[in-house]
């Protein structure tokens, strides 16, 4: 038996009447009672007590239309399901980041995700740059936001918005009411690095951009994530360069100045597998970019 006959019986069952049946189902009469004799001789159970004036149904029959309208409510409710889940309406979203992404743009884009997707579970995980990179190639996560790109030709990357570096001290050092950093002052300062491993690794950029504009950073201190080295700054163990973005969430014992000259600009990115085909990461990376277009 399969669905079709299925909705043969039960029309045939509520209107107990041959003729009142097959005008619901828009068919002739007589090949409507055929399917239900075959119905009767597959299960091997009569379904309908035939009387003269009227039919009634059988205790079988009974079981089956109860059984047969929970088994078509249930199609239905996987047809909804599916649909929805196609259409990115309903389903899973798993989401890495680097930290500082939290002072920036992401927290704009869950916000609008969530709007337009309220039935999408999120899963948010922070990591670093190499974490990201292997929990997208392992298919642990589904989309990341990275500092700068993950490069790796599986990978399809969007560029969302670049930003300038700023300076992270103490509020207990004077700075005479500058706003400009004087980087050959790091030298007297722990340059507060991060992460500590793997590496090449978001250190090794600010490294590279320091050195670049001539000046060495002879005592560094490392630790593990942005929040360690924001809160080694706010204590006075150093100071930390970090993207713009962080100053624009003020914390108790920091302050920010601006690079002046620019040293370097990082990009946060958002990348993907070149073979993601699910609508929900669609969905998401074009909905990442109509935010970033509104901030740029």
């Amino acid at each position: 038996m399969n669905f079709k006959q299925l909705t043969y019986f039960i029309a045939v069952a509520e209107e107990l009447h041959f003729g009142r049946a097959a005008e619901r189902l828009d068919m002739a009469q007589p090949p409507l009672s055929r399917q239900i004799k075959q119905i009767e001789e597959e299960l091997g159970a009569i379904l309908f007590n035939r009387g003269r004036s009227a039919i009634t149904l059988t205790q079988a029959g009974e079981r089956l239309l109860t059984r047969g309208k929970s088994i078509l409510s249930q199609l239905e409710d996987t047809k909804l399901e599916v649909r929805r889940l196609g259409q990115g309406a309903e389903g899973r979203l798993r989401i890495g980041f680097v930290g500082s992404a939290t002072f920036g743009i992401l927290p704009n884009i869950i916000k609008s995700y969530r709007a337009n997707y309220p039935e999408v579970n999120l899963s948010l995980i922070p990591m670093n740059n190499a974490q990201l990179h292997r929990a997208l190639v392992s298919r642990e996560l589904d989309v990341v936001f990275a500092r700068p790109a993950l490069n790796d030709p599986e990978f399809l990357t969007k560029e969302l918005l670049e930003e300038k570096l700023i300076l992270a001290l103490p509020d207990i050092v004077d700075t005479g009411g500058r706003t400009i950093a004087k980087l050959e002052r790091l030298m007297t300062h722990n340059l507060i690095l991060y992460p500590e491993f793997p590496r090449p690794s978001y250190a090794d950029f600010v490294l590279k951009a320091v050195e670049g504009a001539g000046f060495q950073a002879p005592l560094r201190l490392w630790c593990m994530d942005l929040q360690t080295a924001l809160g080694l700054v706010a204590v006075g163990e150093g100071v930390c360069i970090v993207p713009e973005s962080v100053s624009s969430a003020p914390r108790k014992g920091m302050k920010f100045l601006k690079i002046e000259p620019e040293i370097a600009r990082t990009a946060l990115s958002l990348n993907y597998r070149l073979d993601e085909q699910g609508v929900h990461v669609q969905n998401f990376v074009r909905l990442a970019q109509k935010v970033a277009r509104k901030v740029i």
